[in-house]
């Protein structure tokens, strides 16, 4: 499993008992159909990080979009301490002090970091408001001002740096010093460490705490149940709409909380066997792949993965993965190198014809790339096989054979879905995900290229998925997987190599492979020199 890994820091001590500076009673929000937050009781303590865990669909975001003010509750008040307040914008929440930094940074990569920071609150030299006219901004003040946040808080941020050159982890930092510039007391941080090397994601809870010591309140929502033990003073878990309940990490064990967030007990570690590698199955020579504005994404990249193992690619988001793995399955012409497959060329192969030749392909996006939203669960599950036997004889579709092979595919892979004639646009991200597993498994494949297969998932799914590409390998199935998530890296992979740039850095054995190894690779640090 990809959350269990133990903490690389000692954690901070919880601060004293605290008054409650923020509050939810209550609350309760109804979408058609939905009921996302059901009388949710919900409190934020002075100087506290206080994580929020629960599975897609739980109601989190919900909520913090009612605190945000995003979305108005349909009943409950909210206090702020310890009075009630109507939150019905952005700028209500930003006035009572609180600050969210979301997961997709909200950053103009072109501008600088005080013109990102002041962006919307501009002021003129005299002190007054910009409210549509040219004047000339006092960016001098702003910048000291951001400069003394930075050193106040440990931030490391130079006010004049440009945004698009900064790395992600720097960026993020912008982003708290965006919320700390307009003067919040309380920040919600969603999933921050979704794109950061461990390095960065130890840096930030270094910083989070020492926000916390300085005062500052934090709601810390992520999927990684290993960052709740490093960071958090309290856990509360949601299901289904509903707070399930609050405890403190010197008192949980993962099990513990996966078991809170999922109403059953989940295998957390996975049941791997060493591997048996075979014969090559996949090998690819000095490939070179472009972006979507041309330019070379992919450098000169070589490897193998043979028959019975997982080699893993790990990397932070953005560094050609997505590039390498759309030229593998021919949804990306490919200028230079060549890929075989099992002795075969498929370098300038279509998507069907890789598919034909006994690969199955699991993408990152999932919308895009894995399924027709429009299409029932039915079709989904034999959009690569529609047209051969036992689906096709000729040109006409048999129904039955589809519907019988669909009922099976449900069944076997948990599918939940009211009925295979469903369509497949209105199931939950990981039922859609079991959807594009189970087709892609449900042939004879050679290859199988699963991409960021977990993410957006809750850790039910995840166990699922995880087992079943374990059960591929152990059936001699060749697999390549390509992760942001470092924990499913090392957990799943046999091999992994580490990509930066869009080359191939290092390739480690997954036994030998520590996260700080694998952190610095990713940053772009090897024999400690920086590539």
């Amino acid at each position: 499993m990809t959350l269990v890994s133990p903490p690389t820091k000692q954690r901070r001590s919880p601060p004293p008992q605290a008054p409650i500076t923020l509050q939810a009673i209550g609350i309760t929000k109804r979408f058609p159909g939905v009921l996302a937050n059901d009388h949710i009781d919900f409190d934020l303590r002075q100087g506290e990080i206080h994580g929020l865990l629960g599975e897609n669909g739980a109601g989190k975001t919900t909520l913090m979009n009612i605190l945000y003010g995003l979305y108005q509750p349909d009943e409950g008040t909210i206090q702020h301490n310890g009075h009630p307040i109507q939150i019905v914008s952005p700028h209500d929440a930003i006035a009572q002090g609180i600050g969210m930094v979301h997961q997709h940074f909200m950053l103009v990569p072109p501008l600088t970091v005080t013109e990102n920071i002041i962006l919307g609150q501009e002021s003129l030299r005299d002190g007054t408001q910009m409210f549509g006219r040219l004047a000339t901004l006092d960016r001098r003040s702003a910048a000291k001002r951001i400069s003394d946040l930075s050193h106040e808080y440990h931030l490391d941020i130079d006010p004049n740096a440009y945004v698009k050159d900064l790395p992600v982890g720097a960026q993020q930092r912008v982003e708290i010093v965006k919320a700390l510039y307009r003067n919040a007391d309380i920040l919600i941080l969603d999933e921050p460490t979704a794109v950061l090397t461990p390095q960065e994601a130890d840096e930030l809870f270094e910083i989070m705490s020492g926000l916390a010591v300085g005062g500052k309140s934090i709601i810390f929502i992520t999927h990684k149940l290993r960052e709740m033990f490093v960071v958090a003073d309290r856990v509360s878990v949601m299901r289904g709409g509903k707070m399930v309940g609050t405890i403190v990490p010197q008192d949980a064990t993962s099990e513990m909380l996966a078991e809170m967030m999922v109403g059953r007990k989940v295998i957390l570690q996975i049941d791997k066997a060493a591997a048996h590698p075979g014969n090559v199955v996949l090998n690819v020579e000095n490939l070179q792949v472009l972006d979507d504005r041309r330019a070379t994404t992919v450098h000169d990249v070589s490897f193998q993965v043979r028959e019975g193992e997982i080699l893993g690619i790990a990397g932070v988001q953005g560094n050609g993965q997505r590039e390498l793995v759309e030229g593998l399955t021919g949804l990306r012409s490919i200028p230079g190198g060549k890929v075989t497959l099992q002795n075969h060329d498929i370098t300038h192969a279509s998507p069907r014809q890789v598919i034909e030749m006994g690969t199955g392909h699991v993408p990152e996006d999932r919308h895009k790339h894995g399924l027709v939203l429009s299409f029932p669960v039915r079709d989904n599950l034999v959009l690569c096989t529609y047209y051969e036997s036992p689906f096709a004889r000729g040109v006409e579709i048999d129904e039955m054979e589809m519907e019988k092979t669909a009922q099976r595919l449900v069944k076997e892979f948990d599918v939940r879905t009211p009925s295979t004639g469903t369509t497949v646009g209105s199931l939950s991200g990981g039922n859609q995900q079991k959807v594009i597993v189970a087709r892609e498994l449900n042939r004879p494949v050679k290859l199988l290229i699963v991409n960021q297969p977990t993410r957006g998932l809750d850790v039910g799914s995840i166990e699922f998925i995880h087992r079943r590409i374990v059960e591929a390998r152990d059936k001699g199935t060749a697999v390549l997987l390509v992760s942001a998530e470092l924990d499913e890296i090392m957990s799943l992979s046999d091999r992994i190599a580490v990509m930066y740039k869009g080359t191939i850095l290092d390739t480690l054995d997954a036994k030998d492979a520590t996260r700080e190894q694998l952190g610095l690779l990713m940053a772009g640090v090897k024999g400690g020199v920086h590539v």
